[in-house]
């Protein structure tokens, strides 16, 4: 059996061939990478800009149950936790990576681009770059909203209780109440008479009740504070 001689030019024209298919490859995964980014800049800046649309057109059979809320449900649980449900445009913290994922999948996944979104965050997370359990939702109409991501650090386990003083008036009150008790309990008796009575007690009582109800009124007016119920989805003072 005789051998085929090797045709250095034959081989030439192969390799060159091969090397120019492999160049195809790269530029290929060039303008697929090149296409990602410049997608990804476009999600960003509509994250950044003033919502649109008030609903996105999803494809309801493809949805979580689980990651749809009620404006209501929302509502609840800012008011609950002092914290701010906004405009993404408002948001100052960084959005990672996986949120952009999710907001291309939905997009690929329901064949259409995201518009309206909006973000659970606490009040600082509108002024400052901070990582507090901020949620990524878009809105779905008649109140609902499909919730993308979350991301950051979970809420101290006390918030709740910290955010219930800043509910209403009333639980301002009832606070400034127990904690001017607390700090009567505190004083020694006999540190004002040497024969400390009941009256003397009550007199003790309101004198810490004026003296602390100074200092809240002095903290929420000066500071320009406010009530969850009065600041969970407000634009104005979004530094408090």
């Amino acid at each position: 059996m005789l051998l085929t001689r090797t045709n250095i030019h034959d081989k030439l024209l192969r390799e060159r061939s091969k090397s120019e298919q492999e160049q195809d490859i790269l530029a290929q995964v060039e303008a697929i990478f090149t296409q990602d980014r410049f997608r990804e800049s476009g999600i960003i800046k509509t994250l950044n800009s003033p919502s649109g649309s008030g609903y996105n057109e999803f494809n309801i059979d493809l949805l979580a149950t689980e990651n749809i809320f009620h404006i209501k449900q929302i509502e609840k649980i800012c008011i609950d936790y002092r914290l701010r449900f906004l405009d993404t445009k408002y948001f100052k913290g960084k959005y990672p990576q996986q949120a952009l994922d999710n907001i291309k999948y939905l997009e690929n996944t329901h064949n259409t681009e995201l518009d309206g979104f909006k973000i659970i965050a606490p009040s600082k997370m509108f002024v400052l770059e901070k990582a507090d359990d901020p949620l990524l939702f878009a809105p779905m109409g008649n109140g609902y909203y499909y919730l993308i991501h979350k991301w950051g650090n979970d809420l101290n386990p006390f918030r709740k209780q910290w955010a219930w003083s800043f509910k209403s008036f009333e639980n301002l009150i009832v606070t400034t109440l127990l904690i001017s008790l607390v700090a009567t309990m505190l004083i020694p008796d006999g540190l004002f008479t040497k024969n400390q009575d009941l009256s003397q007690d009550v007199m003790v009582f309101f004198f810490m009740f004026k003296s602390i109800g100074a200092i809240v009124l002095f903290y929420a007016f000066a500071l320009g504070k406010n009530f969850n119920k009065a600041i969970w989805n407000s634009t104005y003072d979004k530094t408090r």
